[in-house]
């Protein structure tokens, strides 16, 4: 039985907490290759058609999310681009990098909220018990986020990466 996501907003920030069936060295190196977030990140019905990825501080992270998924509806065919900025990086313990929207190019969407990203990754009971804390730049922009859907996106996100790491063990 996979575990729930457990949701939090604390002012600007959102917390995001969840328990996967696998290692933490498993989950770590499922966030740091792309041959592996090609396989999980995004919601169901979306897929990475770009999956660049330097992963060291200073380092990006640059994707794209196509919706490939007819029922859908308008959003079938849709592109959104994304780009993350690695700040530091301990082995299979800590990601911090900032989140970005942004274009084909990799600039910066202007008027799209950006977040401030630490993952924890810890030991639990043989498991790993992720804790992903995003910092906004102010509670309006947190719910602006919220309300385009990234609450369900995000859910669907990690439930893909739970079966990726449980068919990986």
């Amino acid at each position: 039985m996979a575990s729930k996501m457990i949701t939090k907003v604390d002012g600007q920030e959102l917390i995001l907490e969840r328990v996967f069936s696998a290692p933490r060295e498993l989950v770590f190196k499922a966030f740091s290759e792309a041959e592996h977030l090609k396989n999980w990140w995004g919601p169901r019905g979306w897929t990475l058609t770009v999956c660049n990825i330097d992963f060291r501080p200073g380092g990006v992270w640059h994707y794209c999310m196509k919706c490939i998924d007819k029922n859908q509806g308008d959003f079938y065919g849709f592109e959104s681009w994304g780009k993350g900025v690695y700040q530091e990086i301990v082995d299979n313990e800590k990601i911090v990098y900032v989140d970005y929207f942004s274009d084909a190019e990799g600039n910066e969407a202007e008027g799209m909220p950006s977040a401030h990203n630490t993952l924890i990754f810890e030991e639990h009971e043989g498991k790993t018990k992720l804790i992903n804390r995003a910092r906004y730049a102010s509670p309006e922009a947190l719910k602006a986020v919220i309300d385009m859907g990234m609450e369900q996106g995000i859910t669907e996100t990690w439930d893909r990466l739970e079966e990726l790491v449980v068919s990986l063990r």
